[in-house]
């Protein structure tokens, strides 16, 4: 029996959360408001938590969601989210060539005026001058080693220091599923490290587009 990867049981919560959303609406006398799906949907999600409903590996994003979504009501968008988390996930299950797909987004950035370097070894703190122009680094050792016969065989390090939803939507059109930017981990000064990682294997929620 195949594991079931943190992709698959992300979809299964977000469209099960989606299709007890569509048939509360079916419901004539549901009020159909904003704040009302919100509550709807907390209280379906701490139900779920309390249930087990779904794999452990979405059970953290279950309790940050119950926990935003009580301090912040309407204003935590859930349903919103969990409609954009469908579509982008929906569409990345069947990308295959990653290695492809990566390259093909350098190119179409470097094209866009992105500073792209792909000839550097990044294995300290390090500096770069980019004019203000939006740039992308990978260690040449991540880059030359790890992309095998048009896939992906290991993850990669992306530094970026440009608009995240720049960087979410060239990933998204080449099929491919990027990390939350993490500021504090990254060796190259005002840039953000993201992973991709071998068959869009994220091993938690990916950037999603806006």
């Amino acid at each position: 029996m195949t594991e079931q990867t943190y992709n698959q049981a992300l979809l299964e919560l977000v469209q099960a959360g989606l299709a007890a959303l569509e048939q509360r609406s079916a419901n004539t006398s549901a009020i159909n408001t904003t704040t009302a799906e919100s509550h709807f949907l907390c209280s379906w999600m701490v139900q779920a938590l309390k249930e087990r409903r779904f794999a452990k590996l979405v059970a953290d994003d279950l309790t940050h969601w119950i926990s935003i979504a009580r301090s912040m009501g309407a204003g935590a968008q859930l349903p919103l989210m969990f409609k954009r988390i469908n579509t982008q996930y929906s569409a990345v299950v069947s990308s295959k060539h990653l290695g492809d797909a990566l390259q093909a987004m350098l190119t179409e950035l470097e094209q866009n005026d992105w500073l792209v370097i792909l000839d550097a070894e990044v294995d300290t703190k390090l500096k770069l001058a980019s004019d203000g122009r939006n740039s992308l680094i990978i260690s040449a050792e991540q880059y030359q080693g790890r992309i095998k016969e048009h896939k992906i065989i290991k993850s990669i390090t992306l530094y970026v220091r440009a608009d995240e939803q720049l960087l979410a939507q060239a990933a998204a059109k080449h099929g491919l599923l990027v990390s939350q930017g993490d500021k504090k981990s990254s060796l190259i000064k005002h840039h953000k490290a993201y992973r991709v990682f071998p068959g869009n294997k994220q091993p938690a929620l990916a950037l999603l587009l806006d």
